[in-house]
């Protein structure tokens, strides 16, 4: 079976679909997991078990988007080279992808050990679970240098239109992660520490076979530690950063949402984890899309073929926002139900169908910056987006939970900002999109 996707020649629809499919199938299958994890220390854990490692979530995921938004440099930078037929560009781009990878994983497992306990005394993590939350977090740093490996050699193999191996290796790596949350919680009766673990381990298979799998690549694509260029190096960071910034920021106003919900105790904590699940689903699902938008037009805008840029944009925004809508939907009607799949306490049951109906039901929107902001770096603009992510849901964020929340001090009035900043975060970015390309700055013959 053939492993890579045409991007330059062929209907768009279907190769669109048939590259992201594998995308969100991978981003699925790892909420599922996730929601494994989640399953099992609920039920089999300590008390307050569950709360601890859902305090975490907004930082974790931030650590996530910071490796996955870096990789998106080598991503681009590798599918311009295929674009324009560059092969002799490609073996140093993956070898300078992969040095960037190493730099710095290193450097974020470092800091997220350090950081641990501030960051969980500042969002306010309540003290009787405060020891596992630090536990859990360090632990699971640990993992961050085979996450990057991961997502660096995942963005390699989708450069080139193949996006089924790394969907392969994270479902080996993940079943390893449910087996190993089963040995560890529910036979050897460990806590927070059991889960931790499982996910440094499964987060290691991972990284190996993909490893592995860039070792046997022949030609232009074979792993070697020989190649490194400086300005390769340059190119990865300018784009990737901006990227690895706009969603470390969102996560990073999320962290200060997790803070005011930490004050309605372990039950509003437990509640909002599970809604969040339901979360990630729908909004992975998005960010697929706008994988395969990035990639599609970073390669066609190299090959010049302008026509099929634009239509990529219409192409990924139409499915990211229907595929989501299939996800946001049925959860809405059925969200008691869902909640308790995880659950069995009533109250943080209720505590979740309060944010599925504030939020959960109202993510399709994101499908509107998500998407242009996704072409944008597949035109080499990476640092607008970042720029107006952060102005849109960072700063308006924060600055509606010291006023409005402050004031009204509910989760209703916490959780409603949500929606309200995807709009004004869609506006901005679509305003930006359609202002370059007026310029003729996005269009531009080569």
């Amino acid at each position: 079976m053939k492993k890579e996707v045409d991007m330059l020649n062929g209907s768009l629809w279907s190769k669109i679909i048939l590259f992201a499919l594998p995308i969100v199938i991978t981003s699925i299958v790892q909420q599922l997991f996730n929601t494994a994890d989640t399953v099992i220390i609920g039920k089999f854990g300590e008390s307050g078990a569950l709360a601890a490692v859902s305090t975490n979530g907004e930082i974790v995921a931030m650590l996530v988007s910071l490796s996955a938004g870096l990789s998106i440099g080598a991503n681009v930078l590798i599918s311009r080279f295929i674009g324009a037929e560059k092969k002799e560009n490609i073996h140093t781009a993956v070898a300078s992808s992969m040095l960037t990878a190493v730099i710095f994983d290193i450097a974020l497992a470092i800091v997220g050990n350090v950081a641990a306990l501030p960051v969980l005394k500042l969002i306010h993590t309540p003290q009787d679970i405060l020891n596992h939350a630090v536990t859990y977090l360090r632990i699971y740093c640990i993992s961050i240098p085979f996450l990057m490996i991961y997502d660096f050699i995942s963005a390699i193999f989708r450069a080139r239109g193949d996006s089924k191996r790394p969907l392969i290796a994270l479902m080996i790596s993940e079943t390893v992660n449910v087996l190993l949350n089963l040995l560890f919680v529910v036979v050897f009766r460990m806590n927070v520490e059991g889960v931790a673990l499982a996910t440094v381990i499964a987060t290691a298979f991972s990284a190996v076979i993909l490893v592995y799998w860039l070792c046997l690549e022949k030609g232009e694509f074979k792993l070697t530690i020989h190649g490194f260029d400086k300005s390769y190096f340059t190119q990865i960071i300018r784009i990737g950063i901006p990227a690895a910034l706009q969603g470390a920021v969102f996560c990073f106003s999320n962290i200060f949402v997790q803070s005011s919900v930490n004050r309605f105790g372990s039950d509003a904590m437990a509640g909002s984890a599970i809604a969040m699940t339901f979360e990630y689903f729908a909004y992975y699902t998005i960010t697929s899309f706008g994988q395969a938008a990035t990639t599609f037009i970073s390669q066609n805008y190299a090959a010049g073929k302008l026509s099929r840029c634009k239509k990529t944009l219409r192409i990924c925004l139409i499915l990211a926002f229907l595929s989501c809508a299939c996800i946001t939907v049925p959860l809405t009607i059925f969200r008691c139900r869902a909640s308790g799949i995880f659950t069995s306490n009533p109250q943080e049951i209720e505590e979740s169908c309060v944010r599925i109906m504030l939020i959960l039901i109202f993510e399709p929107i994101c499908s509107f910056y998500e998407i242009p902001a996704s072409a944008m770096r597949g035109f080499g603009y990476s640092t607008i987006p970042a720029i107006e992510t952060i102005i849109g849901t960072c700063l308006f964020r924060i600055v509606w939970i010291f006023t409005v929340f402050r004031h009204f001090g509910t989760l209703q009035s916490l959780y409603i900002v949500f929606p309200i900043t995807w709009v004004v975060t869609s506006f901005i970015v679509i305003i930006s999109y359609i202002t370059l390309k007026r310029f003729k700055r996005l269009y531009k013959e080569r």
